[in-house]
């Protein structure tokens, strides 16, 4: 059809079809033609409930596909499964893909290109670690896998391998299983996100529900039998295993783009501007494939969540279909669960304001989530790290039980808007006994990081 525009996407997650949603809502199926390629089984799904599905609390994994194929392809949006863009020709204008399931390798041409390859998992280049049975969380497919496990194999012994937000929502899903968990991690504590101080609250809550913890203890290998996992090696111990899991953090997807001669940053993320344009003619990218600003900072960071992900597709499909819509950048805000302890942060740690040249002040306020006196309250801890002299906030983090970690929301909003603590002391919080003491737990850290901020004027020469 004469004048019609093409539009490629390569990924159909989170940031993929977000920009052909919105693309397709502002030109219509005569103006742009739309085709997506992804290599998995699934498109449009939620990663982050791929724990929640192994450990049971999510029924099956249809309940975490927010859009099938068939009602993409009803709004003219041609999603092709198990296609896999090997590729990309910026002079030709073309993209190379190839079906998993037969079907050879062709070239499909391109009028605008949207790059959504999302993130690559840490795989550990050791012994034994494509043995059956060592499990990565990556795409909804290994959620299935492993959850077919649990219910079919019956294992007794799980071994997790990382211990970041998947690393201890998986080790939590195979407690909720009855399985006997350990966990092993190269770092000292963890939540490496976290300062010390409050790491060592995860360590607490981790061993409270039954977790053995193994920290500062890099794998060496995993033992096999038959093809078969049966161990995993540290330099001080074996630790037996039915299962293992590997929560090592993931990378910017990036390598399709960087053989294109699509400029990639220090991060590993493809670098865009805030409308999610590459520098190379027609192509723009979103999701955990790029890097971003971090507001606090100003440095360029690559954080992969799904909530950056899908604002980001959102802002690339609407500069696709003609609008225009911008991404500012990120705070770092996050939150994981074990079991009945929340965890939360958001902007720098003390070690992240340090490297980005700050010089800080930090609290840590223990508190109740509830009135004291009512039913259910308890206990939390908030730490603060503001930069002395002018008290500005830089980061928070939280540790506590029901009611505690998205608190953190609104101290991301106090970071997005460069509040000082002192300026906090005043947010107009909401109040009644079932949700906050009369000092809700962030005016109490924003009152004793004013404080402290005012100690270090008074101290200073």
């Amino acid at each position: 059809m004469a004048g019609r525009e093409r539009l490629v996407v390569i990924g159909g997650d989170a940031a993929g079809m977000s920009a052909a949603s919105q693309a397709r809502r502002r030109r219509g199926p005569d103006e742009l033609e739309i085709a997506v390629f992804e290599r998995g089984h699934h498109a449009s799904y939620s990663a982050c409930g791929i724990p929640y599905l192994a450990g049971g609390v999510v029924a099956d994994a249809d309940a975490l596909i927010a859009r099938t194929p068939e009602e993409f392809r009803d709004r003219d949006i041609d999603l092709r499964l198990r296609t896999e863009a090997t590729e990309i020709d910026l002079p030709g204008g073309r993209v190379r893909v190839r079906g998993l399931d037969g079907g050879g390798e062709r070239w499909e041409g391109y009028d605008r290109l949207m790059v959504a390859t999302g993130a690559v998992p840490a795989r550990p280049r050791l012994p034994g670690a494509d043995a059956e049975g060592v499990h990565g969380v990556q795409v909804l497919d290994n959620g299935i896998r492993i959850r077919r496990v649990l219910d079919r194999d019956g294992p007794r012994r799980a071994v997790v391998v990382g211990g970041g937000y998947i690393g201890l929502e998986m080790a939590e899903a195979m407690v909720s299983r009855g399985l006997e968990v350990s966990l092993v991690d190269v770092a000292d504590q963890p939540m490496r996100t976290l300062d010390p101080d409050m790491g060592a609250l995860v360590a607490d809550a981790l061993r409270d529900i039954g977790v053995r913890l193994y920290l500062g203890e890099p794998v060496e290998g995993f033992d096999t039998s038959g093809g078969r996992v049966t161990a995993v090696r540290t330099a001080d111990r074996s630790l037996p295993a039915d299962l293992v899991v590997l929560g090592l953090g993931v990378r910017p997807g990036s390598d399709l783009a960087r053989a294109a001669g699509i400029e990639v940053g220090a991060t590993g993320g493809i670098v865009t501007d805030r409308r999610m344009r590459t520098r190379a003619d027609g192509v723009w990218a979103a999701g955990d494939c790029v890097e971003t600003r971090h507001l606090v900072s100003g440095a360029p960071v690559a954080i992969a969540l799904g909530t950056h992900a899908n604002k980001q597709g959102r802002v690339a499909g609407v500069n696709l279909g003609g609008g225009y819509a911008t991404f500012p950048g990120v705070v770092g805000t996050a939150v994981a669960k074990i079991c009945q302890v929340e965890v939360a942060r958001t902007g720098l740690n003390e070690r992240e304001a340090a490297e980005a040249g700050f010089e800080t002040i930090s609290v840590v306020v223990e508190s109740t989530t509830r009135a004291g006196y009512y039913p259910g309250a308890t206990t939390m801890h908030t730490k603060l790290v503001a930069e002395r002299r002018s008290g500005r906030l830089l980061g928070a983090q939280i540790v506590g039980e029901e009611g505690a970690a998205k608190r953190v929301d609104g101290l991301a909003v106090a970071l997005w808007n460069g509040m000082t603590v002192e300026e906090m002391t005043g947010l107009d919080l909401g109040y009644a006994p079932p949700f906050a003491p009369v000092w809700d737990p962030v005016l109490i850290a924003a009152r004793k990081a004013a404080e402290r901020v005012e100690e270090d004027m008074r101290a200073a020469p």
